[in-house]
């Protein structure tokens, strides 16, 4: 079996092109092109982490990659330890899907 390497470690910071607007803390989720971030939709199966700061499209941004420990802006209460998921406009919520 050959080995495997991850190119990203949960939690580790890796720069992106922004696709679109994203304000600093805001879930992004994979773009359409090559290594490019959006901000992440609601229940986003795409969803990698939040964005270090605010950026325009076609600035770089750095995403701090979804890890064990991250903050977030949430779209409402969530319950401590509970599992979450990409919100709406990029926050997160109570997770409802798996």
């Amino acid at each position: 079996m050959a080995d495997h390497l991850p190119k990203f470690k949960p939690g580790q910071a890796v720069t992106f092109t922004a696709g679109g607007t994203i304000a600093g803390g805001q879930v992004v989720e994979v773009g359409a092109a090559d290594r490019t971030v959006v901000v992440a939709g609601a229940a986003s199966l795409k969803a990698i982490g939040t964005a270090g700061f605010s950026v325009v499209a076609g600035d770089q941004v750095t995403v701090h990659l979804a890890g064990p420990v991250d903050t977030a802006k949430a779209a409402a209460a969530i319950v401590r330890g509970a599992k979450v998921e990409a919100g709406a406009a990029g926050t997160v919520q109570t997770a409802t899907t798996g």
